[in-house]
């Protein structure tokens, strides 16, 4: 039997990600709930509930109790950790860890209460609150105790934080709620729009991982889509390119473009020099997107690159930080 006395959680808008002292990631499961309309009961949580999506009957909803990177539903949250917790530390999981959650550096007053309470009230004895782009930092292996200046861009699935790190903390920031799941959506719209094509999200985030890229391409890729016609309800097949995709994302990857200005923009001169130097770190799993360190490159002026297993990034600095309280206290909430 497992337990675990400190945990770290990456509570994100598309996956939540467990990491357990001394032993590393031990849970990665998708944010989504199913439960059900009448009595609100949890009836599966996690990859079985992601498997319900667009399949369900009336009496069943499949809720995502995260959006942009905030507790949008409380109860269904704190049911979720419940159960993930559980899931992790088995029937240890009554001795309450000590869990770190990892939040957006724009949160309000309120937004962070709401996490900590949902914690403490699925079974954890002590809860710490840590800035997600900080999080992003430290499992980028930045070293973000010294006063030179690093700059990092977390895209996750609900938004992006762009932040300067220096001194062990998170000095400017700026928020959008634009994320994975946002390219996803505009991907969606376009097909239905341009094609009268309707298709699903999991659809849309396949013909982004296989065609999109944040720039033109000089050659094209293609691919097939299935999906229903939005005129006639019937199945439809469509051939799309890498271009359509492009001309899809790109106002919300200019919105992403403008928050890495805006961070700049408010960043002591000496900070930009650091960063000049150092390049921009990018991070999270939207960082994935082809060709996105080649656009921030030539839209910012400034080298970016995307950090090994941008994914991870966040959970790995919150597991670091939770194992090393005393190291990064002063940025622990």
């Amino acid at each position: 039997m497992r337990f675990f006395k400190k945990l770290g959680i990456d509570l994100g808008t598309v996956n939540t990600v467990i990491w357990a002292e001394n032993e590393g990631i031990v849970l990665n499961e998708p944010t989504i709930v199913a439960v059900g309309l009448e009595d609100r009961k949890v009836l599966a949580v996690g990859k079985e509930a992601k498997d319900m999506l667009g399949k369900t009957p009336e009496y069943i909803e499949v809720i995502c109790p995260v959006e942009d990177g905030v507790i949008a539903d409380y109860e269904v949250t704190e049911a979720m950790l419940k159960f993930f917790l559980r899931k992790v530390m088995g029937r240890m999981w009554f001795f309450g860890p000590e869990v770190m959650v990892c939040v957006p550096a724009g949160v309000t007053q309120v937004e962070q209460r709401a996490v900590m309470d949902a914690v403490l009230a699925a079974g954890a004895k002590k809860a710490y609150l840590i800035d997600q782009p900080l999080a992003a930092a430290i499992g980028a292996k930045i070293p973000v105790s010294e006063s030179f200046g690093n700059m990092i861009v977390e895209v996750g699935g609900g938004a992006t934080e762009a932040a300067v790190i220096a001194l062990g903390g998170v000095v400017t920031h700026k928020t959008v709620r634009i994320g994975g799941k946002r390219l996803n959506e505009a991907i969606a719209d376009f097909l239905k729009k341009k094609h009268n094509l309707v298709v699903g999200e999991q659809s849309a985030e396949r013909v982004k991982r296989e065609i999109g890229s944040a720039i033109r391409l000089k050659r094209p890729k293609k691919m097939e889509i299935n999906g229903r016609d939005s005129v006639y309800g019937l199945p439809k097949n469509v051939e799309i390119d890498s271009d359509e995709v492009y001309e899809a994302i790109r106002p919300f990857l200019d919105l992403i473009l403008d928050a890495i200005r805006d961070t700049l923009e408010q960043t002591a001169p000496e900070l930009v020099s650091d960063i000049v130097d150092r390049g921009i770190v990018l991070s999270g799993g939207g960082s994935q997107l082809l060709n996105f360190n080649v656009l921030v490159t030539r839209e910012i002026g400034v080298s970016a690159h995307v950090t090994l297993e941008p994914e991870f990034c966040v959970i790995k600095g919150t597991g670091l930080a939770i194992e090393n309280l005393e190291t990064y206290k002063r940025a622990i909430r």
